[in-house]
C-alpha cells in the first residue's frame, strides 16, 4: 500500500498514512457518537491517527479505537456544553434528523445550514 506522511501539530511528529483513505463523512456533515450523547459538524479529517500519545493512551483500552482509520476534528456540543471533539470513524454515524449545531464557533467556519448539512466559508476554501 502507498503512504505518505504528514505532519500534525496536535501530535507534534509526522504521521505516516496511507495515499488513499476512505473517509465516511466530509467537512460540513453533522454527525452523532455511537457511544456518548453528543453531535457535531465536522470541521477537519486526519486520515489516520494523528493526536498525541497521550490523548490515545487516556482512552480506557477496551474503548480505544483503531489507529489506522480517519479521525474527525467536531465542532461539538451535548446537553451542558460546547467543545473541540477528536473522534474516530467507527465511533460515529450520521445525524441527518438532528438540526443545527449551536456551537458558538460555528459561523467562523461555516455558512448557514442548508440541507442537512454546512458549508465551509467560501473565504476558507481554495
Amino acid at each position: 500500500m502507498d503512504r505518505a506522511q504528514f505532519y500534525s501539530q496536535q501530535a507534534g511528529r509526522q504521521v505516516d498514512a496511507p495515499l488513499h483513505s476512505k473517509a465516511r463523512f466530509g467537512i460540513g456533515d453533522v454527525v452523532r457518537h455511537k457511544q456518548f450523547d453528543f453531535r457535531g459538524v465536522v470541521f477537519d479529517i486526519d486520515p489516520v491517527f494523528a493526536n498525541s500519545e497521550e490523548w490515545y493512551e487516556s482512552i480506557p483500552s477496551d474503548l480505544r479505537p483503531k489507529r489506522d482509520q480517519p479521525f474527525y476534528h467536531l465542532l461539538a456540543e451535548n446537553d451542558d456544553a460546547s467543545y473541540v471533539a477528536y473522534v474516530s470513524q467507527q465511533n460515529l454515524e450520521a445525524d441527518h434528523d438532528g438540526g443545527p449545531i449551536e456551537h458558538p464557533s460555528i459561523s467562523e467556519l461555516f455558512e448557514e445550514f442548508q440541507d442537512g448539512r454546512y458549508r465551509l466559508r467560501r473565504k476558507l476554501t481554495h
